[in-house]
């Protein structure tokens, strides 16, 4: 590959059509360029020809990036290829984003908005926890490695990840991995490593994001580094005086110098976080922990989850019956003498709300009766029948949720684990009987030979909340073979809790997971029966 960057726009390079620079740093160089095999544009980031000549270096980035494009996340960049060029050049070719990062967010409009700000954080703490529970430390954690479309974030650039169970060091290459800004002190030691390196770059970002600066500012590198080790940054509260005290608590936590004394993920972090900014307590609900080896742990079940928005009301008193007098009221005279025209009215206008009623009755029945196909798509890659009634949502090439609160399930499933519930909390606390629909995602994880331990710490990293499943019992879902599981996603935070009948469909290339969920124990009623016996994969 020439050194110069430029000279590569027109050109092809492993089966790509260079197109433009969009992006650079002292590792890669990344492009816009247009795959002709499927017609479509993409990032494709080829790394500096310096780094080809370590054979370890390139054997690892090839393999950990493969790794990486099998997570099946909503939030981690989708890889496509990770190769090799014919003069050995390495290069990934990814999902091209066309938005800001992080980085030119705030340097463009300076401390962000609370509400925008909880929203990235939760989508990123949830990318880096999916990571995490497949043994991948990302060790680069910086604003310019999110990228922002719309409302949706990416975390990307897991190219230089480190897995958990790889050398401690890297020969000539040492020095590109981790950006001394957001370097967390273990790294900077150069000692062993978790997901807890991740957290401290993240509370690094979070602080840059709500006060506009980093929390270590020095004049060179080496200051830096001794600040990152020895040294406390101002409290965020100083710096925006709309932020509780209770902040500055969960930051001094995410940014201990020892891993130790930092949240067990990231989504506890921006959870404690999140409550912390808004003036709610915060207990601890558990999440991808690790053991002093640096091992995950899986959490185990929240046995008491402190309640969610939604104050309990006391039970109304038991005191002593009182006898009450009933008395009929006395028709007024005037009333006996003028029937008048207000009862007749008041007769219309009762006969005609039934009537309405009535009306709408039919309406809805007759719409909840009326049963709508679903299409097949990129994102849900099979056909099923659903009520009139629900509404249907194809998040890209992701997942499908059909629901009658389509809209703000989309939103939870999207967001992963550690995920806000408060938009589907109010729903199940007002009406729970409403809430059902159907979940679709294909994934490379999945396993329909797996456990129960297996497929619940899968589905973890890919479901919004902390899983309970039932033994796998196989079945048939449509046309397809299929394993049966039965369980419940619930939030320990909020407390809320939905049943769910999952159905794993093995399939290629990838399997297929097709879940039916409401707001019930038991979720196996005539709607789930009928959705499972429509369903046909091609």
């Amino acid at each position: 590959m020439p050194l110069n960057e430029r000279s590569l726009i027109g050109q092809e390079v492993a089966g790509y059509y260079v197109e433009n620079i969009v992006g650079k740093g002292g590792m890669a160089v990344v492009y816009l360029a247009l795959d002709p095999r499927l017609s479509r544009r993409v990032a494709l980031k080829i790394l500096n020809p310096v780094l080809s000549v370590d054979d370890r270096f390139r054997q690892r980035f090839i393999l950990e990036s493969r790794t990486v494009a099998s997570i099946e996340h909503p939030n981690i960049i989708p890889i496509y290829e990770a190769n090799a060029d014919a003069d050995g050049v390495l290069y990934i070719a990814m999902r091209y984003v066309d938005g800001l990062d992080l980085r030119r967010l705030i340097h463009d409009r300076g401390p962000l908005p609370l509400g925008q700000a909880n929203q990235i954080f939760a989508q990123v703490a949830a990318a880096l926890d999916a990571a995490h529970a497949h043994d991948l430390i990302h060790r680069d954690v910086k604003p310019a490695n999110i990228l922002l479309a719309g409302d949706h974030v990416y975390l990307t650039d897991f190219g230089i990840t480190k897995h958990r169970s790889s050398i401690s060091g890297l020969t000539q290459t040492d020095q590109f991995i981790g950006t001394p800004r957001y370097m967390s002190p273990e790294q900077i030691n150069k000692e062993h490593i978790d997901g807890r390196c991740d957290q401290y770059a993240l509370a690094c970002v979070v602080y840059e994001a709500l006060s506009g600066q980093l929390p270590f500012q020095r004049e060179n590198d080496i200051a830096l580094l001794w600040a990152h080790l020895a040294e406390q940054p101002p409290p965020l509260s100083q710096l925006r005086p709309e932020l509780p005290p209770q902040v500055d608590a969960v930051m001094t936590r995410a940014l201990a110098k020892s891993p130790e004394q930092r949240y067990a993920s990231c989504a506890e972090f921006v959870t404690a976080l999140r409550d912390a900014i808004s003036g709610q307590p915060y207990e601890p609900a558990g999440g991808a922990r690790y053991e002093r080896g640096g091992q995950p742990l899986v959490p185990p079940p929240s046995q008491s989850p402190h309640s969610g928005p939604h104050p309990v009301r006391p039970a109304p008193s038991q005191g002593p019956a009182r006898r009450v007098a009933v008395t009929r009221p006395a028709r007024h005279s005037a009333a006996r003498r003028r029937p008048g025209r207000l009862p007749i009215v008041a007769a219309t206008l009762v006969a005609a709300a039934a009537a309405l009623a009535l009306v709408a009755f039919i309406v809805v029945s007759e719409q909840a009766e009326t049963w709508l196909r679903y299409k097949t798509s990129a994102a849900a890659p099979l056909t099923f029948d659903y009520p009139g009634n629900w509404t249907v949502r194809t998040h890209q090439d992701l997942f499908a949720v059909v629901s009658p609160h389509a809209s703000a399930f989309e939103e939870l499933f999207v967001a992963g684990p550690g995920a806000d519930w408060t938009a589907v909390s109010e729903i199940v606390a007002g009406e729970p009987d409403s809430v059902s629909g159907v979940y679709v995602q294909v994934s490379d994880t999945l396993d329909a030979g797996g456990t129960s331990e297996q497929m619940k710490a899968k589905m973890e990293a890919l479901l919004p909340g902390q899983v309970d499943l039932g033994r796998p019992v196989p079945d048939q879902a449509g046309n397809r073979p299929a394993t049966r599981f039965d369980g419940a996603l619930h939030d320990p935070g909020t407390g809320t809790r939905l049943g769910f009948v999952s159905y794993v469909i093995e399939r290629e290339p990838k399997t297929m997971l097709i879940m039916y969920f409401c707001a019930r124990a038991t979720c196996d009623d005539a709607t789930q029966t009928r959705i499972r016996q429509s369903v046909h994969v091609p």
